[in-house]
């Protein structure tokens, strides 16, 4: 059984290091390292964190609404009751992670890992997945509730998840 995990999280790790785009000089950024953090209920909301480290940190009831976390490393992290709306979360590591109650309405996914994720009672309403690495599981679970159209990318919710 761990054996299967860490084959899985080797090749989560292999595929996000594919999908992340290079940098351009100009594009270069500092991120920041919360890995391990207790960042219950801390307010990001509107910052640019792209490329930063929030790995096995607790963010219960965090804000993140309108974030920039492109790039992002989020693995095995609690983001029950998460305010993630309108948030960018593309090119970003999101495995693992409890989504219970969070609210993902309107937040771009687009090319991001989310193996072995839970969206239980998760607001999904006009988030853009495409692309985005999913268990076929997680897939045909938000398929049953996707609606809406991401009000950035313009792309809807059901064809981002290739919901037949």
């Amino acid at each position: 059984m761990v054996v299967r995990w860490l084959a899985g999280l080797l090749c989560s790790l292999i595929l996000w290091c594919c999908f992340v785009p290079a940098s351009r000089a100009e594009d270069v950024i500092h991120p920041y390292s919360f890995s391990n953090g207790q960042l219950k209920g801390r307010d990001f909301s509107g910052q640019d964190l792209r490329a930063s480290d929030f790995a096995n940190a607790n963010m219960e009831r965090a804000n993140f609404s309108s974030a920039n976390l492109r790039g992002g490393v989020f693995s095995a992290s609690v983001m029950t009751h998460v305010n993630l709306h309108g948030a960018d979360l593309s090119s970003a590591m999101v495995d693992q992670i409890d989504f219970t109650s969070a609210d993902l309405s309107d937040a771009i996914l687009a090319e991001s890992i989310l193996l072995q994720s839970t969206f239980n009672q998760t607001n999904i309403t006009g988030a853009d997945f495409s692309h985005a690495i999913l268990d076929g599981a997680q897939a045909r679970e938000l398929c049953d509730r996707a609606s809406g159209t991401n009000s950035v990318t313009g792309v809807a919710t059901r064809d981002s998840l290739g919901c037949g």
